[in-house]
């Protein structure tokens, strides 16, 4: 019996953009960022999370080990995204320095906190000041919120108000991150909805 021979169907078969994400978050942050990733989609979301190492050393990292093995194509994207909330000017500084150094790299940070990003998909979070305050905000709009156990299916009607929220906040557009209640990671969601 003769064998068939194998014959790949004729079609373009279209490059999936890599976003890799090293997160300070485990949890959170991760799932969020999945959901860009759907059927059909030609974005694909890699994200380097840490168990218990989420300084912004301990994130950059994971994010330069990441790309030595791996590398990264020029089309390619890769993203830190950090909190203010704990963490030192010098800590923040040497990611931004990072995220300088090609045009594929961003920094994506929020003040107080990711959960602060979160809440603009509810409400334009004005008077919001502290961590504390973004979570009890955030309750409000979904009642039995926890972090880690994000149901992300919750947030996708409001990307777009998301992101028009968090731009217009940064106005005039701040060239690190935000010194005060703000968040800079519409600019990411911005690179991945442009490529979905």
């Amino acid at each position: 019996m003769a064998r068939r021979k194998f014959r790949r169907p004729l079609g373009e078969r279209r490059y999936k953009k890599l976003f890799v994400i090293a997160t300070e978050g485990a949890e959170t942050e991760p799932r969020y960022f999945k959901m860009f990733e759907g059927d059909g989609s030609v974005v694909h979301v890699h994200s380097l999370k840490g168990k218990n190492r989420s300084a912004p050393p301990q994130v950059l990292k994971r994010m330069n080990d990441y790309l030595k093995e791996k590398g990264l194509k020029n089309s390619d994207e890769a993203w830190l995204v950090v909190d203010t909330d704990q963490w030192t000017e010098a800590q923040l500084q040497q990611l931004h320095q990072w995220s300088q150094a090609k045009e594929n790299y961003g920094l994506a940070v929020s003040n107080p906190q990711f959960e602060f990003w979160l809440l603009l998909h509810f409400e334009d979070g004005n008077d919001v000041g502290t961590s504390r305050e973004c979570v009890t905000r955030l309750k409000r709009q979904l009642p039995g919120y926890q972090k880690g156990a994000v149901d992300v299916k919750q947030f996708t009607s409001g990307v777009a108000d998301a992101v028009e929220r968090a731009s217009r906040r940064d106005t005039p557009s701040c060239a690190d991150w935000p010194r005060t209640t703000g968040t800079t990671v519409y600019r990411l969601v911005q690179s991945l909805t442009a490529n979905c």
